[in-house]
């Protein structure tokens, strides 16, 4: 940025300081819009994680359904008549099975207390 060291000597110098001056300030105000947009660079990070998120989500989808075939191949290898009927009971009377989860839970608990209470870790 260079400053005019004295006044202009003609009208052709002060048009040329004036142009000159324009642009400056052209430059700065530019500068100073940019450093002003808040709003454009969060719309840009909000799209890219947007797209992150859609890749992850289909990323975590892929690995569920491996997941299910690779249970339903191990179902199928175990023997699907036992696994089939422990899964029909359970489905069709849920209440004995949520008891049961209750109640090896409150053992599991209790056992740990005992063992933590008597020094066995």
């Amino acid at each position: 940025m260079t400053k005019p060291t004295g006044g202009a000597k003609g009208p052709d110098e002060l048009r040329q300081q004036i142009e000159q001056t324009r642009g400056e300030l052209g430059n700065t105000v530019e500068e100073l819009a940019g450093k002003a947009d808040v709003k454009g660079p969060a719309l840009a990070r909000a799209a890219d994680l947007r797209d992150k998120a859609g890749a992850m989500s289909v990323q975590l989808r892929s690995s569920a359904a491996q997941a299910g075939h690779a249970v339903q191949e191990r179902a199928a290898q175990a023997g699907p008549g036992p696994v089939r009927t422990i899964v029909q009971a359970g489905v069709r009377h849920p209440r004995p099975v949520l008891m049961a989860g209750a109640a090896a839970g409150v053992v599991a608990i209790g056992v740990l207390r005992w063992r933590h209470a008597h020094g066995h870790r």
